[in-house]
């Protein structure tokens, strides 16, 4: 039972791991049918990795006559007339070009046409009794006056491609001529299906070309479908109306460039809903690959004008013969105004003649782009499988930062992944669901640890936050990895605070006193530490030890220990009121403080430890406390401490020293205030100072004299130590190695 408790017990991995199932599960009930939410955004990938990509080359082989802006500033507006258009068309055909497909249609008559006219005026002229119009005709033919007829002759002998449109919707004008006619045999493979097995779109009427200009030897449909968001990615090679299937532009002008019969349509051999799928279409030795709506799948290599554009007037003026010799030309607008323009992952304004040309060129270099349901299925499991337990595991069992950059590594790997199978291997795979599973599982996983980590940081809160500094907890909480027995060394300032004559102090209270009484003082003295940015290291009895610049760097930590121990003074001399009315005798208390290297860390067992400061420096600190009782001052500090404070604190000296274990004396001082003195403390300390040069000199009458003075003036102990010490040397002089240093053995 225990056993299974603890397998159930939940944890980051295991809700990981219970992400990746859920999505599985998920992913199963979507079976063949990709949510639309999932399309649009597998879309959206797809137009960034286009722009990623960059543009690529094209096959040279395609060029564009355009009636851009130029050629309607020179030729007239649009529409032109059709005669005009019949010249253009020549003029590409007398350049050799090896295929020409017109991505316009010629729905209604030439309204310029001079035969149209003509009638108009002969009826005019009949009325007034003068048969001119028949004349006319005698002289001139109506091939030669009407403009669609010279179009349709012009195509009929050109390797022209017509073009012409699919109206989709029912507008209730369909009639039994709204058919266009096969222009090729399309067949099917294998035989066994029939066009009525096909899922082709469909087509409601065609609008075509009039009839005397659909004299080309074939047409092809125009129509280009934008996607849910108005962008084109897929446009039909082949469409249906009334049952039988029709050719694009872009397939017929192939098949004719390659001088092909017709179009094999290869289908599956079973049947999926009724019909059968289409996998592909096939002219000559091509074969295209198209999904089951027989759409193919754009693999636009740019922006506008990625393909040549010859200006429509340059050609008729029988510029660019070498541009369009031998090529697949293709006649159409990038004129704004005229309405043939569509959203790619390029271009929000893309010619639609410029998308025939990509569809051209993309079925010539075999870069069409494939999608494969199954691949795309398979590649998704894998991935939420195999990425989601490794991110699982990586984010539960490694730092944060080990598994943040594992959490990019699997997005960048799946990325590039998905851009290998896209641009260089021409598969599509929507990898959108993969990567929303692999971001679940991110998030909860990371969700996942923080609650732990919150959990375990509590934990060492409620275990150290009664031991140590506040500031130790949090910094161990910030970084758990801390707690070990490794220590650093660092720039400390250590203190050390006793109070004098503790045991008889002890001595004369009862243990409740003394408890009041240590919890008192202490509260007290920690407050002071903690406010000044210092960490209280321990207790020992009475004593304190702190030490600033550590855990946390502290570039101030010799200022802030020094500001500390003023203000433990203060603070002492404020409670010495209230202890007296409990009765308590006078307290006083000595600090020694040291600045210097110390190493700084957790030390003790692999079963109780606790963060301190150890180090010779920490050792020069105690020995400075305890000479306090010495020269009867309150505050020593090591005139490192001094060099360190960068002024701020105005100190006096005290004396040259070495203490136990130490064989480099040492100059101590006494910090008095923060800041500057008063002029009468400054004036005396400047004559102590001189006094204490005379000592350090041997001169001991003129030291005598001016602590004589200071004594009589401001008594302290101090001045009794040096009073005691001269008077003792005028009697028995030092050794002559004598150099003014004082040793001491206290601990």
């Amino acid at each position: 039972m225990r056993r299974l408790i603890r397998i159930l017990k939940p944890s980051p991995f295991k809700m990981g791991c219970l992400v990746v199932v859920a999505s599985c599960m998920l992913f199963y009930s979507f079976g063949l049918n990709k949510p639309a939410l999932l399309s649009s955004l597998d879309n959206q990938l797809t137009s960034a990795m286009f722009r990623w990509r960059g543009p690529a080359d094209t096959t040279g082989e395609i060029v564009i006559v355009d009636i851009d802006e130029k050629s309607l500033k020179t030729m007239g507006q649009w529409p032109w007339p059709r005669d005009r258009m019949a010249r253009l068309v020549e003029s590409v055909h007398e350049a050799g070009a090896r295929i020409i497909g017109i991505d316009i249609v010629f729905a209604e008559k030439d309204r310029t046409s001079l035969a149209g006219h003509l009638d108009t005026l002969s009826s005019v002229l009949s009325g007034k009794g003068i048969e001119l119009g028949q004349s006319l005709r005698d002289i001139v033919s109506e091939d030669e006056l009407d403009h669609d007829l010279i179009l349709g002759r012009t195509v009929a002998e050109a390797p022209v491609v017509l073009g012409y449109v699919f109206q989709l919707e029912d507008d209730g004008l369909k009639s039994a001529s709204d058919r266009p006619l096969p222009s090729a045999a399309i067949k099917i493979s294998p035989g066994t299906a029939g066009y009525d097995d096909l899922m082709l779109l469909s087509g409601y009427r065609a609008i075509l070309n009039i009839e005397e200009i659909s004299q080309a030897p074939t047409e092809g449909f125009l129509n280009v479908f934008p996607d849910s968001s108005g962008m084109v990615r897929k446009t039909p090679l082949l469409m249906e109306l009334d049952g039988l299937p029709y050719p694009s532009l872009a397939l017929e002008m192939i098949r004719e460039a390659l001088g092909e019969d017709g179009v094999t349509i290869h289908v599956s051999r079973q049947k999926t809903a009724g019909r059968n799928a289409i996998l592909g279409v096939s002219i000559g030795d091509v074969f295209i690959p198209v999904d089951d709506r027989g759409q193919v799948t754009i693999n636009f290599l740019g922006p506008v004008k990625t393909f040549p554009h010859l200006s429509a007037s340059d050609v008729m003026k029988g510029l660019h013969a070498e541009e369009i010799r031998d090529r697949y030309v293709l006649i159409g607008t990038s004129a704004s105004g005229l309405l043939d323009f569509h959203a790619t992952p390029f271009s929000g304004i893309f010619p639609g003649v410029e998308v025939q040309a990509t569809i051209i060129d993309n079925i010539l270099t075999g870069s069409l782009f494939t999608s494969d349901i199954f691949t795309e299925i398979g590649l998704t499991y894998s991935i939420i499988i195999a990425g989601g337990i490794l991110l699982s595991a990586m984010l539960a069992y490694t730092s944060a930062l080990t598994g943040g950059l594992a959490g990019l590594l699997c997005f960048a790997a799946v990325i590039a992944g998905n851009y290998f199978l896209f641009f260089l291997n021409g598969r599509l795979v929507g990898i959108t669901y993969p990567l929303a599973t692999l971001t679940a599982v991110f998030l909860v996983v990371t969700l996942f640890n923080y609650f732990f980590e919150y959990r375990k940081k509590q934990f060492i809160h409620d275990a150290f936050n009664r031991y140590v500094s506040p500031v130790v907890v949090s910094e161990i909480m910030k970084r758990p990895e801390k707690l070990t027995l490794a220590g650093e060394e660092k720039d400390l300032t250590i203190l050390f605070s006793d109070i004098r004559d503790f045991t008889a102090l002890a001595e004369s209270m009862n243990p409740k006193q003394l408890s009041s009484f240590m919890n008192t003082y202490l509260t007290a003295m920690s407050d002071i530490v903690m406010s000044t940015g210092g960490m209280v290291d321990k207790y020992i009895g009475d004593a304190i030890v702190a030490i600033w610049g550590a855990p946390l760097d502290d570039p101030y930590h010799a200022g802030n220990a020094v500001k500390a121990a003023l203000g433990m003074k203060q603070a002492v001399e404020s409670l010495k009121e209230k202890w007296r009315r409990q009765g308590i005798p006078c307290v006083d208390i000595g600090i020694g403080i040291n600045t210097g290297i110390a190493s700084v860390g957790n030390f003790g067992s692999e079963r109780r430890f606790e963060y301190t400061v150890l180090g010779d420096n920490v050792n020069l600190a105690s020995r400075l406390e305890g000479l306090n009782k010495v020269y009867g001052t309150p505050i020593i500090i090591s005139q490192f401490t001094r060099e360190a404070l960068n002024g701020g604190f105005f100190c006096r000296k005290i004396d040259v020293v070495r203490v136990k274990g130490k064989t480099v004396p040492i100059e101590i001082f006494e910090p008095l205030v923060e800041g500057e003195p008063d002029p009468a403390l400054k004036a005396e300390v400047e004559l102590f100072e001189e006094a204490l040069k005379h000592y350090a000199q041997k001169d001991f009458p003129a030291a005598l004299k001016i602590i004589t003075r200071l004594q009589a003036k401001k008594p302290s102990p101090l001045y009794r130590l040096y009073l005691n010490r001269i008077q003792q040397f005028c009697i028995t002089p030092p050794p002559d190695d004598w150099n003014g240093i004082s040793s001491f053995q206290i601990k």
